[in-house]
């Protein structure tokens, strides 16, 4: 079936159409910074393994996604037919180029993280270190050199001062900071340890992305399957039909956002989802209480505190159970 209110194999622009703003979420400023001015393509490339999505979601559904840099709603269209939706008018504009072919940019994310891997290589994670390390495929040997060679004193100082929230402070506005957890150094080089000790390097494009600035190979996409909009994600789902939509992959929107816009989406989401719509969280976040709902085991994208993975009928306030990425 094709996503609501397009023609099987018509490709819709954001020009086209539209949703109205919340003026809910820190996400609409386009911006990471708290300083007045234009709106930017923050993501360059998306750092998700939609090998979640693919897992979770059932062949040929109507799929509602974060457009983001367009990596997301690229690989689902092979199987799926797309609604992808971004707040941020410069990001959608840029997702759309890709679609039209055109290339990866470097967006202030990157240029971010590309910052912290200068410092990196100066406390010795320089380029040969760290391409025989992606060059393993074995996971013993992988934590043996994580251990060995990149797990040093400096590189724990510097992460340590690098992602304090103080330090964080000069480029993040205060609702991206106030999801993240103290020792917020300690909690990322947990999760990069978790992840090079479950996964083979060699075939991880996403720890290839994150210690080199990688940009992955092209993918295979249906464009005709991929329809993009601009707008809030609330606000649209609230004029969609019921029963719109088969599966939700929802980013980390709700990163930054207030309760309030919370509890506001997950009730679009409720209303415009299939019985049984499988709906994916991902956040920064530290979980407050283990969940049989947690996916984060079978990511291999590294930065995710959380990974959740429920149907739309167990958000909260349908059965009132808390989230663990927003608890």
């Amino acid at each position: 079936m094709s996503p609501p209110g397009r023609s099987k194999g018509e490709y819709r622009s954001a020009q086209h159409e539209g949703t109205p703003v919340s003026g809910e979420t820190p996400w609409e400023a386009g911006r990471f910074d708290k300083r007045a001015g234009p709106q930017k393509v923050l993501f360059g490339q998306m750092y998700e393994d939609v090998g979640v999505e693919h897992a979770a979601f059932a062949p040929g559904s109507r799929v509602f996604c974060i457009a983001s840099a367009g990596d997301s709603a690229m690989a689902l269209s092979t199987a799926h037919d797309v609604t992808a939706i971004d707040i941020n008018p410069v990001q959608l504009d840029y997702a759309r180029s890709r679609l039209e072919g055109a290339p990866t940019i470097t967006g202030s994310a990157e240029r971010m993280v590309g910052f912290g891997r200068g410092a990196m290589a100066l406390v010795g994670w320089r380029r040969a270190v760290l391409e025989r390390f992606l060059d393993l495929d074995n996971l013993a040997a992988q934590s043996a050199y994580w251990s060995a060679h990149l797990d040093t004193l400096g590189f724990r100082i510097a992460t340590d001062a690098l992602l304090s929230v103080s330090g964080l402070k000069a480029v993040y506005a205060s609702p991206f900071l106030a999801i993240l957890p103290s020792q917020f150094g300690r909690v990322m080089r947990d999760r990069l340890a978790r992840c090079f000790a479950a996964f083979p390097n060699r075939d991880n494009r996403y720890a290839r992305a994150l210690l080199l600035g990688e940009t992955p190979s092209a993918q295979a996409f249906d464009v005709g399957r991929i329809a993009l909009v601009g707008g809030d994600a609330a606000a649209y789902l609230e004029g969609c039909a019921p029963a719109s939509f088969d599966a939700f992959t929802l980013s980390n929107i709700l990163d930054g956002a207030p309760a309030g816009y919370r509890k506001r989406l997950f009730a679009a989401v409720q209303r415009a989802a299939a019985p049984g719509a499988p709906v994916v969280l991902r956040s920064f976040a530290v979980p407050t209480h283990t969940t049989p709902y947690d996916a984060s085991a079978r990511d291999r994208s590294i930065l995710w505190g959380v990974v959740d993975v429920r149907p739309a009928e167990a958000l909260e306030g349908a059965v009132g159970v808390p989230i663990p990425v927003f608890g």
